[in-house]
């Protein structure tokens, strides 16, 4: 008996379109920015997670320009054998010292850095425990790491405390995962309660920069920097592809790690090294973030405005259900650029989208599995207009009023 071994594919899908979880891409006609090119239509971009506009600024396109016509379109190899840059060793020094840390790593992307730095941490002796809305890199890394994996509640550090309690003696190591901005919600982790377990139980703790990275503290360090965090023993890793409008990603921290992290992570040591292009795109912007301060407060005025006018949307309505003469939605808690208008099911959310695209905009309509509930994630830039944020408003107001 002969069977098609490929049948369920099909299958699998009808099941994604039923649930209205089919997804697919549509591509940008334009540069990055606060207004986009797609499809033939001009849109106000409000789904990027270019916060502080720099994937279009002209300085980090004419520095990529520069060192292409240097180093050439790609580095050929692993960076121990024949795809090592100058370059690339400036770009961590630099991320060292916008960190405070002893020394960084770059890796081609942040997925690759997750999973090399946990699988280089950890192994089958060891413990993780993660909360359990991180992202799917460090999900997978712990998988890889061969570790015991452990989430806990999101945030809940009574709950963290209880694991520790309980799970702490029976391994060797432990290392505890979290984001630093959950990039699904915008709400930011209880860091420095996360370091006093991490000290009391004797455990590393390596947190996720990727969204606040160049967005949060006094100089645009991330979380850490914002808890005054800077200095303590922790593993900071991160991304050089949202406010830093590049590719790729990082860990950074002492000396010793970092030097470990080269010799023994995997998806260092066998992937071909970040382009020139990338490499100098990211050094760049890391000097547009140390010099222009002015670009974050832009980002953070957009940010509150937003804020404010989404909850004056919603005053009157019971929490959790607010409802405008349309769809029942709820603002999620945030800190961050990212903000969550969590609706009901999945086919509302992407009506909503659609809607909004008709109005002239982009949103993201995001929906599960990537999240466990449905939500509109809008996300705030520095380059966008006051009469941009309105614009935003008003949309939503139309939409939810139908």
């Amino acid at each position: 008996m002969s069977q098609n071994p490929y049948a369920w594919i099909e299958k699998n899908l009808a099941t994604i379109h039923r649930a209205s979880w089919y997804r697919t891409v549509t591509p940008i006609e334009s540069k990055p920015g606060a207004v986009v090119q797609m499809e033939g239509e001009t849109l106000i971009n409000f789904a990027s997670n270019d916060y502080l506009g720099l994937a279009g600024d002209p300085r980090p396109m004419q520095a990529a320009i520069a060192a292409t016509k240097a180093y050439g379109t790609g580095a050929t190899g692993s960076r121990l054998i024949t795809g090592h840059r100058e370059l690339h060793r400036q770009l961590e020094k630099a991320i060292a010292q916008l960190k405070q840390t002893e020394d960084a790593i770059v890796f081609s992307s942040g997925y690759l850095a997750n999973l090399g730095a946990i699988a280089t941490l950890v192994g089958k002796r060891d413990l993780i425990l993660a909360d359990r809305y991180n992202h799917s890199s460090l999900k997978n890394g712990a998988i890889l790491s061969g570790a015991t994996a452990i989430d806990y509640p999101h945030n809940q550090i009574e709950a963290l405390k209880t694991l520790l309690e309980k799970h702490r003696e029976s391994y060797r190591r432990c290392l505890i995962l979290t984001d630093s901005v959950f990039s699904m919600d915008g709400d930011l982790c209880p860091l420095p309660q996360i370091l006093d377990l991490g000290a009391e139980f004797s455990c590393m703790v390596l947190v996720d920069e990727a969204h606040g990275t160049g967005v949060l503290g006094p100089s645009g360090a991330g979380v850490v920097e914002h808890f005054g965090c800077t200095g303590e023993q922790l593993i900071q890793m991160g991304t050089l592809s949202k406010a830093l409008g590049s590719l790729g990603g990082y860990v950074a921290g002492s000396a010793v790690l970092v030097d470990l992290l080269r010799n023994r992570a995997p998806s260092w040591i066998y992937t071909t090294g970040l382009s020139p292009a990338d490499t100098a795109a990211a050094l760049g912007a890391i000097a547009i973030i140390r010099e222009e301060p002015q670009r974050r407060a832009k980002l953070w005025s957009n940010v509150n405005y937003l804020k404010q006018r989404l909850q004056e949307m919603g005053e009157g309505a019971p929490p959790g259900n607010k409802k405008n003469g349309g769809w029942s939605w709820s603002l999620l808690p945030s800190e961050s650029p990212i903000l969550c208008l969590e609706m009901s099911d999945a086919l509302s959310v992407v009506k909503a989208g659609s809607a909004l695209k008709a109005t002239g905009i982009l949103v993201g309509a995001v929906r599960p599995p990537t999240v466990p509930t449905s939500r509109i994630r809008v996300t705030v830039m520095a380059t966008h207009e006051p009469a941009q944020c309105e614009h935003l408003v008003q949309g939503l107001q139309c939409h939810l009023k139908r």
